[in-house]
């Protein structure tokens, strides 16, 4: 009888934290891009789950900016002075609007497009700048 309370709480409690986690609203930031955040009254610390996917730069006490340094999914999360957790959001940094990048083997290449694509520096480029499609 005993494991049977013990596993349904145990149950329970996880459910209860993955609806939590589900819960938390998604914040997409484009890579390469920043996003601003609203920071709740009394925060004292700021923090990314996975700093190689997004990075934040607190401006003053209730401002941030979200930075989307690589493609995937993180989280966000701020604390009071308490050391209670006051907001969270999941962080998708995703691929911006008029963006092209065409992989050839180990080489990728960039492209700006609006009107016509253009070659875009950046980290991932191998190639000069004078390229184009």
């Amino acid at each position: 009888m005993r494991r049977l309370i013990f596993g349904l709480t145990a149950a329970a409690t996880v459910l209860a934290g993955a609806s939590q986690a589900a819960a938390a609203p998604t914040m997409t930031v484009p890579i390469d891009q920043s996003a601003p955040v609203n920071l709740p009254r009394g925060t004292r610390d700021v923090l990314i789950g996975n700093p190689d996917i997004a990075d934040v730069n607190v401006l003053d006490g209730g401002k941030a900016v979200i930075l989307g340094k690589s493609y995937g999914v993180t989280n966000l999360v701020v604390v009071d002075q308490l050391g209670r957790t006051v907001m969270e959001r999941q962080i998708v940094v995703s691929a911006p609007a008029g963006r092209v990048s065409v992989i050839r083997g180990a080489r990728v290449d960039n492209y700006a497009c609006a009107n016509s694509c253009e070659r875009a520096g950046g980290a991932d480029s191998k190639t000069p700048d004078s390229a184009k499609p």
